[in-house]
């Protein structure tokens, strides 16, 4: 019989930093935290920016051009839109609700900015960014891009009016999501209305947490998680039950471990030492391909 999966830990925001001078972040994991490098994987690193006035600019304020070896990103935006242009030749602007999946894989450039009449008018920036490790055989997959609308993911009306499950990758209640990965991840928008509650049931090896973007939520109907606040999982036991005290969002990550030795440094994350120089030596060598500023 399947049992509860018990709270680790509910972690407040670390204090905030500047990612280029476009996103002020709440960095949960890896640094930032007591949470090592291991421990959510296949998931690396989170960051969060929570709610944040930008004021009006005519020059997009983000992060210029940089490179990627070993991972994924993957950025959800919540309020303001973002613009992403990369050296596959990819370019692509989401909003509210919309995911950009990057494929780095085996070397790309890319540059994030706040999108045009946004950064003109100003407003509420609120995103989330991951990185989702690859495991060594396909740390060098050719580079790729999934624009994910939120007319394409999955979506699973809960019962009583409670709310939409906006399924991005994996599957919930035979509602599947439209992202392609690497290796068995569950990714879910779960929007609840006031009162609303949903259970899910992942896997008992799977690492899982939630972080919870909007209103106030009761998990495992004990403890309750505001807003901005991580909820890490212990990795015993399957069922997790969520109920919203007010209107909620709560992002939902988890995934299958990939247990293999990690290297990291920068923007490249490998297995190795060796790996990393090489991917410094490529990218400077001009093998990430071109992308202007």
């Amino acid at each position: 019989m399947p049992t509860t999966k018990l709270i680790d830990q509910v972690l407040s925001p670390p204090p905030a930093h500047m990612v280029g001078d476009g996103f002020r972040v709440h960095n949960f994991f890896p640094s930032g935290t007591d949470l090592e490098m291991q421990r959510m994987s296949p998931f690396f690193l989170l960051d969060y920016n929570a709610k944040w006035n930008v004021l009006p600019s005519n020059s997009p304020r983000g992060v210029g051009v940089h490179p990627h070896r070993g991972l994924e990103t993957v950025t959800i935006a919540y309020k303001g839109k973002i613009a992403h242009h990369d050296s596959t030749g990819m370019a692509d602007i989401i909003g509210e609700g919309e995911v950009q999946w990057m494929t780095a894989g085996g070397g790309i450039l890319h540059k994030e900015y706040h999108e045009a009449e946004f950064s003109k008018k100003g407003g509420i920036m609120q995103m989330v960014q991951l990185w989702v490790n690859l495991s060594a055989k396909n740390k060098l997959t050719p580079a790729a891009y999934q624009p994910i609308t939120r007319d394409k993911m999955g979506k699973f009306l809960l019962p009583n009016q409670g709310g939409t499950v906006e399924v991005i990758a994996g599957e919930y209640s035979n509602v599947k999501g439209p992202a392609k990965t690497f290796s068995p991840i569950e990714l879910y928008n779960i929007r609840l209305n006031a009162s609303g509650e949903a259970i899910f049931s992942l896997p008992s090896g799977y690492n899982t947490a939630i972080l919870v973007i909007e209103g106030s939520v009761t998990i495992n109907e004990s403890q309750v998680a505001p807003v901005d606040h991580f909820v890490l999982f212990k990795n015993e036991g399957e069922v997790i039950n969520i109920k919203a005290s007010e209107e909620s969002i709560v992002l939902l990550l988890s995934g299958e471990p990939i247990n293999e030795p990690i290297a990291a440094r920068g923007p490249f994350l490998m297995n190795t030492m060796d790996e990393i120089k090489a991917a410094f030596d490529d990218y400077y060598n001009g093998k990430f391909g071109y992308l202007a500023d």
